[in-house]
């Protein structure tokens, strides 16, 4: 409890002129037997934000009386520069921030009799506390220990406030702030524009503009005397009038906040000062419908008007404001996705040539319908976004994809981030590597080749393991393994997991809606870490024990692997572990035993352990599935993979069973796939050696079909 008291000994009219000043809020007869000798006495009280003023008007014996006043700190808040009933006059001080309030006009003898000592006026809690007419004043004589720290209502606030405090000013409850702002939301004018009251970020930049009782004045009247004092020019927008108030909207901060500063400066007709509220807005409810068939006309003809056939350039700058439109009463916000979308639509389907676009003074704060320019426009070489509301240089890689030797960034909130010229110019041409000009200035000539030359890249290769012997054991492992995954009962693979193995699968994230993909069987057991932050969430989509881990495994979809498309990778190896990966291509496989037509491809990597005399024991299995490329669908499947338990070996003349044991020494293939190799070129040895030797060459036959 801070505390300080304030005490004079006067005559009864004194009283009554205390009274008069303070006001009484509630009144009860007390009786004291304190060191003044006084028996009765009379208790004023009165409640202010985080302050409550308790005055004592205690009577002695002689018919004099004593004046005591207490000023209590009810929650402990301090008020900073977020207070908002500071005088005019101490607004004008240097260094103390902005502050509103209501004006007050106090007379100079009463700022010298019960203002503060340095002469501020106003009604701040110790100025409200004061007798106007100099009977009460400051006493040294504290009878409270806490006096010696005193509440200074006017000081900076603690860095670490109590958390409520800090709390209001993080949701914008406390008026006032820095940058004539009242939310807190915006921080001065780093993005260009000024802060808004109302609290919070205004991700829009629209304000609406309330004046109460502003039925009684005429629109016409009204706007013109705030356009003639405002200090920023400003376009009003849906001026209307609810019950006794009359509202309009600006979508512009620094004229909102100029238009708060109106507030009490225009005097109407009957002697009293209009008063003037802005606070940050969503945009007017008409902007939030798309723009009719007609408008969409208008908007067509009102571009062919801005563009420039000999330069092919089109200007779009401050399009909201253009005469053709305005007149029309169209609204065309280019920071709104309908209507930048309907722009590009138009670019696309009249000037899909376009080399020059700009986009310039149109409150764009993001570049998401943009990146669709990469495609639709693919000529585009200079890109004007100056004047805008680009708050981060990361909405730049929405639209990195163009080939732009001129970009125009100036006047836009991210500008002010970098610490010199040289990091800005950096981070621009990390994204447009090719760019020449950066806001009308020249740039280095960029480092690189001066003609491209076409590139090939290396063709994949097979397989890779360490010899041949763990070639063998792998492949051996894989045929029998997905041999019984595909089968439809995929209990078996209890034999190939350890007692303590584990599995997870992943899916890529896709930003459609997952249970209408190919990979919404998936997607739900997808341990996409990048995607889930929530560690008890990893921790269940994570499959422990070797029963858990199969019962997973006989959840998912029947599939068909093709055993061809295999790829194996070696990654570790060693007397006591082997971790490999394999890659290929699979297709679901629907009830009625029938292939679906979605491919995918899957990656798969099994850490194992020996087992037995030549086997394998997985200890940790990690699947990741996604849906296979037009490369790897057109390849996939091409013949049908091998079924090793089905229909019976041909039987075989003497002279082919040679001519098979002959091509499978010289070709190294196992019987299978020679026999294979031989049946589909009429068992013409000749012709089968050479169309071995070319599919070999050209890495087709799979490491399967060297098994023996």
């Amino acid at each position: 409890m801070l505390l300080f008291v304030l005490g004079e000994r006067g005559k009864l009219g004194g009283m009554n002129r205390l009274t008069d000043t303070t006001g009484e809020i509630s009144r009860q007869q007390v009786k004291f037997d304190g060191a003044f000798r006084m028996n009765q006495g009379t208790l004023f009280r009165r409640s202010y934000p985080n302050l409550a003023v308790v005055t004592r008007v205690l009577n002695a014996d002689r018919g004099d009386f004593m004046v005591k006043r207490e000023v209590r700190n009810t929650d402990f808040t301090v008020v900073g520069e977020h207070d908002d009933r500071t005088a005019p006059q101490f607004r004008s001080r240097k260094g103390r921030g902005s502050h509103k309030g209501r004006s007050y006009d106090r007379s100079r003898r009463d700022r010298q009799r019960g203002g503060h000592p340095g002469g501020f006026g106003g009604p701040g809690p110790r100025s409200r506390l004061e007798d106007t007419d100099g009977d009460v004043t400051m006493s040294d004589s504290s009878q409270d220990n806490s006096s010696q720290h005193r509440f200074n209502p006017y000081g900076r606030p603690f860095r670490k406030g109590d958390g409520r405090f800090d709390r209001d000013r993080r949701q914008g409850k406390v008026g006032g702030g820095r940058g004539g702002g009242g939310g807190g939301g915006f921080r001065g004018d780093r993005g260009g524009g000024s802060s808004s009251g109302g609290g919070g970020r205004n991700q829009s930049g629209w304000s609406k503009v309330t004046i109460p009782h502003g039925r009684k004045y005429d629109k016409k009247w009204l706007l013109t005397a705030l356009q003639n004092i405002c200090s920023v020019p400003f376009t009003p927008v849906q001026y209307h009038v609810d019950h006794d108030r009359a509202h309009f909207y600006v979508d512009d901060l620094s004229a909102a906040t100029a238009l708060r500063k109106c507030s009490h400066k225009i005097t109407d007709t009957d002697g009293y000062k209009v008063e003037v509220h802005a606070n940050s807005s969503a945009p007017p409810s008409f902007l939030l419908s798309d723009l009719k068939p007609e408008h969409l006309e208008h908007l067509k003809q009102c571009m062919a008007k801005r563009f420039d056939g000999s330069q092919q350039a089109l200007d779009l700058n401050n399009i909201r404001t253009d005469p053709d439109l305005v007149s029309q009463k169209i609204e065309v916000t280019l920071n709104r996705k309908t209507h930048m979308e309907a722009v590009i639509r138009i670019i696309e389907e009249n000037i899909p040539e376009l080399t020059c676009l700009n986009l310039s003074n149109n409150r764009i704060h993001k570049l998401d319908e943009l990146a669709e320019l990469v495609t639709k426009v693919p000529n585009l070489k200079t890109l004007n976004l100056s004047h805008n509301e680009l708050k981060s240089d990361r909405e730049l890689d929405k639209v990195k994809g163009l080939k732009l030797a001129e970009l125009w960034l100036n006047k836009n909130p991210l500008c002010l981030y970098f610490k010199d010229q040289a990091s800005y110019i950096s981070a621009v041409r990390q994204r447009f590597p090719r760019l020449l000009k950066l806001d009308g200035y020249d740039l280095p000539a960029p480092i690189g080749f001066d003609v491209e030359t076409p590139t090939t890249i290396p063709p994949c290769k097979g397989s890779c393991f360490c010899s041949d012997e763990i070639k063998a054991l792998i492949l051996r492992f894989l045929q029998q393994y997905y041999s019984i995954y595909d089968s439809g009962d995929r209990q078996p693979l209890l034999d190939a997991y350890h007692d303590g193995a584990s599995l997870s699968l992943t899916t890529p994230y896709s930003s459609q809606n997952p249970s209408r993909s190919s990979l919404g069987e998936y997607h739900k057991d997808s341990r996409n870490l990048k995607r889930i932050k929530d560690s008890t969430m990893r921790f269940r989509l994570l499959k422990h024990t070797r029963l858990n881990v199969v019962a997973f495994l006989n959840e998912l979809p029947k599939t068909q692997h093709d055993i061809a498309s295999f790829t194996v990778d070696v990654n570790t190896y060693t007397n006591t572990l082997l971790s490999f990966t394999v890659s290929g291509v699979f297709k679901e496989v629907a009830v009625d035993g029938k292939s679906r037509d979605s491919t995918m491809a899957f990656s798969r990597v099994f850490i194992t352990v020996p087992a037995g005399g030549s086997g394998l024991c997985i200890v940790n299995d990690q699947l990741f599935i996604r849906m296979a490329t037009t490369e790897e669908i057109r390849r996939a499947f091409v013949a049908p993979a091998p079924t090793p338990s089905s229909s019976p070996v041909p039987v075989l003349t003497a002279q082919q069973q040679e001519m098979l044991t002959a091509f499978s020494q010289k070709s190294g293939m196992n019987l299978e796939w020679s026999q294979k190799c031989l049946q589909d070129n009429e068992w013409d040895f000749n012709r089968a050696a050479e169309v071995f030797t070319q599919l070999k060459t050209e890495g087709q036959i799979p490491d399967v079909a060297f098994i023996k």
